[in-house]
């Protein structure tokens, strides 16, 4: 046998093994401690539900899930970095709300990797935007707003969580689709807009229900419509913005994912064992109760769901010319 031939055959057989330990790997995964970043401030109801998940995959999976916060860069880019650079293995995993997978580098083309990339894995549950204004506001439904701010244009001013968030985005299309003027005031995060709301320094906003629901029962602000598809349970009264502008919706949705290149199985296995345990009625009523909606998608349905929402909030950022750094 020529040296050539034998050099070829450790080869093949190196490449044999190396397949082999990699996947026995996968095969025993997950076998050491499983690190969920959020790229939030802790304390938040995002961050609340990703410590649920991190809780229910260590009882699914058998193995430590230790969640760290890594807030930092707008749109939380310093914690994203930091997974899409991690191993490949499935022991670092990223999680993030809807916009970070779909406009992060639209709005920001500095942004040094490709959100793209990062494998999906499971959306943990979803939530709409509700469109809320000052309690002594003239203004109860969304004719009423309409109507209001044809006659004042640029009079009106809304809040949101910041520039090319889910309360800037959707007050734009909304902007958008009714050709109507109104002055954008961007707060660090919900709890000082929804502060400035209920004291009547900006005027409306869109923001999320479980950091507004207290308000809006003790009659601190006044809820006028919902941005889901349907009305929501706990205000059954409320019509869905859509109800008068067709079309409209705006949400948002926690999910989990891993670094490039993350083998699928792998992804499998984090995923089912999110959907089994986001099934039982144990969890998926505390989810609830947070007034969000429980999910446990497949990796599939979550690629799904970030390209749905590229598509609908790309053209709107464009449109808008909105960029954040």
């Amino acid at each position: 046998m020529s040296r050539h031939a034998v050099r070829c055959g450790f080869l093949v057989a190196a490449i044999a093994v190396a397949a082999l330990d990699v996947a026995l790997a996968q095969a025993d995964y997950p076998n050491r401690q499983i690190t969920l970043v959020v790229p939030l401030p802790a304390g938040g109801t995002a961050d609340i539900l990703a410590r649920i998940a991190a809780e229910q995959i260590r009882v699914q999976l058998g193995q430590t899930v230790v969640v760290e916060n890594r807030a930092g860069g707008a749109g939380g880019v310093i914690g994203m970095e930091s997974v899409f650079k991690a191993a490949p293995d499935g022991y670092t995993l990223i999680c993030a709300p809807q916009l970070t997978y779909s406009i992060m580098n639209v709005l920001n083309p500095k942004v040094p990797f490709d959100i793209g990339k990062f494998e999906p894995v499971s959306i943990l549950a979803d939530y709409p935007a509700i469109l809320m204004v000052r309690a002594d506001l003239p203004i109860k439904t969304m004719s009423d707003l309409i109507g209001y701010a044809k006659a004042n244009p640029g009079k009106l001013n809304y809040g949101s969580q910041g520039h090319g968030q889910i309360g800037h985005l959707a007050m734009e299309q909304l902007k958008e689709m009714t050709k109507i003027e109104m002055t954008h005031v961007p707060f660090r995060g919900s709890a000082p807009a929804m502060t400035a709301l209920a004291g009547g320094q900006i005027d409306l906003m869109f923001d999320l229900l479980p950091s507004s629901k207290q308000l809006i029962e003790a009659g601190k602000v006044t809820l006028i419509a919902v941005a889901s598809s349907e009305r929501l349970k706990p205000f059954p009264a409320i019509p869905t913005v859509a109800e008068t502008l067709a079309g409209f919706e705006a949400d948002t949705w926690m999910g989990i994912a891993a670094p490039p290149g993350t083998p699928k199985d792998v992804i499998k296995k984090i995923s089912d064992a999110i959907a089994q345990a986001f099934r039982t009625p144990a969890v998926n009523g505390r989810i609830a109760a947070m007034d969000i909606e429980p999910r446990g998608t497949t990796s599939d349905e979550m690629q799904t769901k970030i390209r749905k929402s590229a598509e609908r909030w790309t053209p709107v950022i464009r449109t808008g010319n909105i960029t954040v750094e």
